[in-house]
């Protein structure tokens, strides 16, 4: 399977962002590639004499779900696993409708699939966004404690500080940190 971008100058990220935007062109040549993309998806799924299986069908089918579920796609993410969810579901709800079990083998989408150890996450993200508001020493202390799992006299060791000045810089660290997130109640 290809990876999830256009076949024309923009990826699909590109294109449906700009759609999210207001975009009617990008739009529609979003829905264009996407369909490209779907029928070779779907034309792997579907069972080659089965009468009851139109890949077009499903194609508008999948395509009508990925419009209703637009707002869904998160911008910061790939297009690719999201459009692959949205039409391996409506897959195996077209199998139901027809009394066939679909299973599909994750090997599949092996190629689609980013490493999920190099895909940010939400927490991850929310934890460089909170470093980022401290001063320099008391974010290299609180990033080496916390995030790197060091202890404090590797802490010391590596900043060049005493134990001592690490744990007050850690300590106002967190005071800093919970007086920009903690609880406003």
């Amino acid at each position: 399977m290809e990876p999830a971008s256009g076949s024309g100058s923009q990826p699909l990220e590109a294109l449906l962002n700009a759609a999210l935007g207001g975009d009617e062109r990008a739009y529609r040549h979003f829905l264009q590639e996407a369909a490209k993309l779907l029928r070779r998806f779907v034309g792997r799924r579907v069972p080659q004499n089965a009468a009851a299986f139109d890949v077009e069908d499903l194609v508008q089918d999948i395509l009508m779900a990925v419009h209703a579920k637009r707002h869904t796609w998160r911008r910061d993410e790939p297009v690719g696993p999201w459009l692959y969810a949205i039409a391996r579901y409506k897959t195996i709800d077209a199998y139901r409708r027809h009394g066939r079990r679909q299973t599909v083998d994750i090997a599949d989408f092996s190629d689609l699939l980013d490493d999920p150890a190099a895909i940010p996450t939400a927490v991850g993200q929310d934890v460089q966004r909170a470093l980022g508001t401290l001063a320099g020493r008391q974010r290299a202390v609180v990033s080496s404690l916390t995030v790197e799992g060091q202890s404090i006299s590797e802490t010391a060791e590596r900043l060049g500080m005493t134990q001592g000045a690490v744990r007050v810089a850690f300590h106002r660290g967190l005071a800093a940190l919970a007086k920009t997130f903690g609880s406003r109640s």
